[in-house]
């Protein structure tokens, strides 16, 4: 009996494994996508930027996508988002589906009518899969990799002998300087895991779409900061040569491992958005800067499950070609004001109405009606953040997603 058992069990076993892998098939996780990093990864494009999109050829078809036949901005119904955000220790939470608005916000909870890459990001991701998908975004603006989202396999942060002797020359208290780092390292590292693992313990309060029995995969990570890397001469004092950036990769190296650590998932797909601030005009630092961040996807144990994703070429270069003759106006400005030697009020006997005058003509040169209006059309914000062009964050969430997908697919076949 036990033998005729046993070839029966043996028998059944290849229906099983079939069946198992037909459950396996029709299973429908949900997709769970994080997004991280500082200003630009918060987002500070402005909803009245939209209509530049529509403008270019190109990108008038992702603008269809970005709005509803009324022409209000999309919403999605299988995407939703949870957005951590704040200032200091005052940090809250936003969340539903995914729609505009989750970029920049002064209150965590309040629409403050911007977006970032999240909202094309998510609009492609919920066309690509049938299941549901889940946003997590931390973002604080002004943070470093150096410091603030230090991952713990770095290390400590280590003052180089340049920063230590500009701290003796100065007479300032050292060990109190190292001790503040310290206590500064790591903060929002551990903030941005915090809040994934919050959220992934109770996922139905953020998406009531999500199945239990479904489960849930964390599908993809993506970091865009930098800019508070790239300026800081004290932590980067060769920033200036080539390599000079070189410890911001190592550091972002130890950010994915420690990531796919502490969430458990060995294989996470990563995408890195470079820095792409100036285009393709940036200055030599700035490149060799987007080298240092690009550099850990070329590393032998992150091919094929790291991406690194340009973004200087969604920069816009026209409203680049504006900003810097508006830059050129304000520092005029400051030239009037200072009394400058070689400008109109070297003398200092401008009146403030002719100063005015004087500075409002001076922009009449400079910047023609025709290119006002496209300013108005398609920038809000400072160079730094892209403009606040919704044409520019707009691609690079598209951009983000699609080479998640890629990674995705990839490891599929493998």
């Amino acid at each position: 009996m036990m033998q005729r058992t046993s070839v029966l069990v043996r028998a059944w076993l290849p229906v099983l494994f079939v069946f198992a892998l037909t459950i396996q098939a029709h299973a429908k996780p949900l997709r769970v996508f994080i997004l991280a990093g500082q200003s630009n990864m918060e987002g500070h494009a402005r909803i009245e930027t939209f209509d530049y999109i529509g403008d270019d050829p190109a990108t008038a078809p992702l603008l269809k996508q970005m709005r509803d036949a009324n022409g209000q901005p999309h919403v999605c119904e299988g995407a939703w988002i949870s957005y951590f955000t704040g200032s200091g220790e005052n940090n809250g939470e936003g969340f539903g589906k995914l729609t505009a608005g989750y970029g920049s916000r002064q209150k965590p909870d309040q629409d403050n009518g911007k977006i970032g890459p999240e909202f094309t990001f998510g609009i492609t991701m919920d066309a690509a899969f049938a299941e549901p998908v889940l946003l997590i975004k931390t973002a604080w603006g002004g943070k470093s990799l150096h410091t603030d989202f230090r991952s713990p396999s770095a290390g400590p942060y280590v003052f180089n002998e340049m920063q230590l002797d500009n701290f003796r020359k100065q007479g300032k208290d050292i060990a109190a300087i190292q001790a503040d780092k310290a206590n500064e390292t790591g903060v929002y590292y551990r903030l941005m895991i915090e809040h994934v693992k919050r959220v992934l313990s109770d996922i139905k309060r953020v998406c009531p779409a999500y199945d239990e029995q479904q489960g849930y995969e964390l599908a993809g990570f993506v970091w865009l900061q930098g800019w508070n890397d790239m300026v800081d001469s004290g932590t980067y004092p060769q920033r200036h040569l080539p390599g000079g950036y070189e410890a911001y990769s190592v550091a972002l190296g130890h950010f994915i491992r420690d990531i796919r650590r502490d969430l458990r998932v060995p294989q996470l797909p990563f995408v890195i958005g470079v820095l792409g601030v100036g285009g393709a005009k940036a200055n030599p630092q700035t490149i060799e800067f987007r080298k240092a961040m690009a550099a850990p996807a070329a590393l032998p144990e992150f091919r094929g499950n790291v991406a690194a994703v340009e973004t200087a070429p969604f920069w816009s270069e026209e409203l680049g070609a504006i900003d810097d003759k508006r830059q050129q106006i304000r520092q005029m400005s400051y030239f009037l004001n200072s009394k400058h030697k070689d400008h109109a009020n070297a003398d200092g006997k401008m009146t403030e109405p002719q100063k005015r005058d004087y500075l409002k003509q001076y922009e009449a040169k400079l910047i023609s009606p025709a290119e006002e209006a496209m300013w108005k059309r398609g920038a809000s914000n400072f160079g730094f953040h892209y403009l606040g062009c919704a044409k520019t964050f707009a691609l690079m969430g598209k951009a983000f997603a699609e080479a998640n997908l890629e990674l995705l697919k990839q490891q599929a076949t493998r």
